[in-house]
């Protein structure tokens, strides 16, 4: 039973079904397809509200090295492996929340140390 805690900004996206999919470091269980995850903000705080609940469907390794959007100064997505095209970088980086890739690597490579991670996407609420 994971329960995953968003940032505010990410809050009203996870509630509205427009963000289904988060990145996260790995956890000592790692999530795994088919479990129902527990979507809630401000969890440990008195502000804590739950987002919702849905069953996760893919879950995927997933690094990130980088400080630009610019290929030559380091930019790195590796997805199962495989170096991303600039498009599906943009493509993961939207649908997790960030208006641009530059945001994107900022959050999870601010300095340009490599994150690794799962990248979890899930479906339609579970009511």
């Amino acid at each position: 039973m994971p329960a995953l805690s968003f940032k505010a900004q990410f809050a009203p996206l996870v509630e509205s079904g427009q963000k289904r999919q988060t990145i996260r470091a790995w956890r000592k269980r790692p999530i795994k397809v088919g479990q129902r995850l527990y979507l809630y903000a401000g969890m440990r705080t008195k502000a804590c509200r739950k987002l919702g609940e849905s069953e996760c469907t893919e879950a995927i390794p997933i690094e990130i090295q980088g400080y630009s959007w610019d290929a030559r100064l380091g930019q790195v997505v590796l997805w199962h492996e495989f170096l991303l095209w600039q498009y599906e970088v943009r493509q993961i980086a939207v649908a997790d929340g960030f208006e641009t890739v530059e945001e994107f690597f900022k959050f999870f490579s601010p300095d340009g140390e490599k994150f690794e991670g799962q990248l979890i996407k899930w479906g339609d609420p579970i009511s």
